[in-house]
Order: structure tokens, then C-alpha cells, then sequence
């Protein structure tokens, strides 16, 4: 089988920002897979500072091209130790691979998503910046009908961004507008038992990671006395064998959990995250690593697999100034292929 891997970096329309920083350009790159003139992709999203496995292009570069090697020799200790701890590459492989027995067409889950007769409800995002800003994003997306809003918070004054989330309730009860918060982990713990109070007057639905990942007891005394939900998300990362994740969510026990299968395991780690998080009835939710539509796509198709009907994290095909056109369509809160 040939393997071949080209970069693809894709450029915000306007300057992401996030508790970690403002991104301009995101690195992808698309893994192609061919036997018997069929090609198949897959898509390897990073995230700086986020993905476990990126330091820096060169050295990730170099990995990726020793995985193509690998499965050109069909080395298959060499490819099970890449994907063992690089999350990206199992999610573009397992991709790429469904894809190639699919005949190339970008069926992943050839299910009632890609046949276009199933939309997906997901949240608008709001991205971190100026008051007027983040002002501005808010009425745009009210504006474009979705009915659940989510905002990045942490990195600007707090109780301006508080003031935000006021003017909408001002406006829209909770019934009318479902308001999800995305700390990326930037509250301290003392700090975030305040901040849960506060959100909880606002009847805000979820917060995402309002610490740091990696303090399981700290995260385990918010969630188990928070006035507003808490969503699990970095914590997440890195967290490979089953038992540790089975460890992670009764040590924790949140009330929601979110997954990206770029930063989560892939399809088969995403799998696996769900069936532990279902059989202890934690709910939970999909969203993309910032992928392109070919990513996005597939995350869908898996998404569409399950019954889940909560608004998903699914809606940022539209963040680049380039994108690949797949008949991926967001409008009126759901994401659907035309």
C-alpha cells in the first residue's frame, strides 16, 4: 500500500484567540492512502500547546513520514507504536483506511449523515478578544439562528466577560438560548468554586475545564458540589489505556465529558471513551480539533453513529479563508451534507 503525507496549513479569517494564546494559522496534514488506484484520506489535526504528541513541525514531520514508511513496509510493530502515542495519526489512519474501503469517496460511517438525511445541532463559538468583539460574534451568531452559544472565557477580565453572558440572559431566558462556557483550564482551584457560583446564576448549561487538567482531586471536589455542570475536555489527553480512563472518570465523576478524536485516541480511543463514559451514565459530546471539512466531516459521520442529540462542538468548517469543499453545510444551528 503507498502512503504519502502533504501539509496543509489553513489561515483563520480573523485571529482565533484562546487561554492559550491567539492563533493565526493552524497546521494540518492529509494522509493519503492508495491500493488498487483508490485513494483514501485522513486528516492529521494538531492543536499547539494542546496535542501530546507536537513539539515542533520538524520533529512531527519527521514522525509522520517514518509512520508512511512503516505502512509501506506493512511494519506493523512500527505502526502500532506511532499510533500507541500519537492520536492525530490514528485518527487521519483510521480515516484514510475506512475511506480507502469505501472506495474513496469520504465514507468514513456510511450512515444516515453522509447519505445527508440526518443534521447535527451544534453551538455557535464565540472566540476569545476585544468587548466589542466578542459582542460582535454573539449577535452574529443569534443572528444566523443557533439556539446554544459557547464562550471562550478566562483570558480577558473575567467580570467583563461576565457581563457578556448577562446581556444575553437580559435577553433570552434559558428556555430560548443554552449559554456553554470554555475555561481551557484557566481558572486556579480556589478561584473556580466562585466562578461556578457565579455562572450558576446565569443558568449557564456547562463549563469546560475551569482548571488545569491533571488535578483529579481538585476536579473531583468541583464536580461534586459545582452549581454549574462541569465538562471534562483537556483532561482527557493522554489518556490512553482503558484503565486509567476508567480510573479518570470515577475518580472525577463529571457531569459531562467532550471528545476530539485528533487529541482523544482517534475513532477507536473516541469509541472506547464513550462506551465508559455511557456505561456510567456520563453524557457527553463531540468537537473538532479545528480540522478542515476533511476532518470535520468524518468526526460528524462518527458523531451520527450514536443517538446523541446534544448540541455539538462541530461548527468551525468555516473559520479558514481556504477550506476543502465536501457538501458540508452550517445553517440554522445543524451542520448537514447537501
Amino acid at each position: 500500500m503507498k502512503a504519502n503525507v502533504t501539509h496543509f496549513p489553513l489561515t483563520f479569517k480573523r485571529p482565533a484567540g484562546t487561554s492559550r494564546g491567539v492563533m493565526n494559522i493552524k497546521n494540518s496534514w492529509i494522509l493519503s492512502l492508495e491500493k488498487d488506484s483508490i485513494v483514501g484520506k485522513g486528516e492529521i489535526s494538531i492543536i499547539e500547546g494542546l496535542s501530546a504528541e507536537f513539539v515542533d513541525v520538524t520533529s512531527f514531520e519527521s514522525t509522520i513520514q517514518a509512520f508512511c514508511e512503516a505502512v509501506k513496509k506493512d511494519d506493523h510493530d512500527s505502526i502500532q507504536t506511532i499510533l500507541t502515542t500519537n492520536s492525530s495519526i490514528r485518527f487521519a489512519y483510521e480515516c484514510a483506511l475506512a475511506d480507502l474501503k469505501n472506495g474513496g469517496l469520504g465514507i468514513i460511517f456510511n450512515n444516515a449523515f453522509y447519505s445527508g438525511k440526518r443534521k447535527l445541532p451544534i453551538n455557535g463559538l464565540i472566540w476569545m478578544g476585544s468587548e466589542d468583539f466578542m459582542k460582535e460574534q454573539i449577535d452574529a451568531k443569534l443572528s444566523e439562528g443557533f439556539s446554544t452559544i459557547k464562550m471562550k472565557v478566562g483570558a480577558i477580565d473575567f467580570e467583563k466577560e461576565l457581563e457578556l453572558l448577562h446581556s444575553i440572559r437580559k435577553n433570552y431566558s434559558a428556555t430560548e438560548i443554552t449559554l456553554r462556557v470554555d475555561a481551557n483550564g484557566s481558572f486556579e482551584p480556589h478561584q473556580a468554586v466562585k466562578v461556578l457560583e457565579q455562572l450558576a446564576e446565569l443558568e449557564i448549561h456547562s463549563i469546560e475545564q475551569p482548571i488545569k487538567a491533571g488535578q483529579w482531586n481538585e476536579m473531583h471536589k468541583l464536580c461534586s458540589s459545582t452549581p454549574t455542570p462541569i465538562a471534562l475536555d483537556e483532561e482527557l489527553i493522554g489518556i490512553n489505556d482503558r484503565k486509567l480512563k476508567i480510573e479518570l472518570l470515577e475518580t472525577i465523576q463529571p457531569q459531562y465529558i467532550i471528545l476530539k478524536p485528533s487529541l482523544h485516541g482517534g475513532i477507536s480511543g473516541t469509541q472506547e471513551w464513550i462506551s465508559l463514559a455511557e456505561e456510567r451514565s456520563i453524557p457527553w459530546w463531540m468537537t473538532s480539533a479545528l480540522e478542515s471539512n476533511i476532518g470535520l466531516s468524518a468526526i460528524c459521520q462518527l458523531t451520527a453513529e450514536y443517538s446523541n442529540n446534544l448540541p455539538q462542538g462541530l461548527g468551525t468548517g468555516s473559520l479558514y479563508t481556504s477550506n476543502v469543499e465536501n457538501g458540508l453545510v452550517v445553517e440554522n444551528g445543524f451542520i448537514y451534507r447537501n
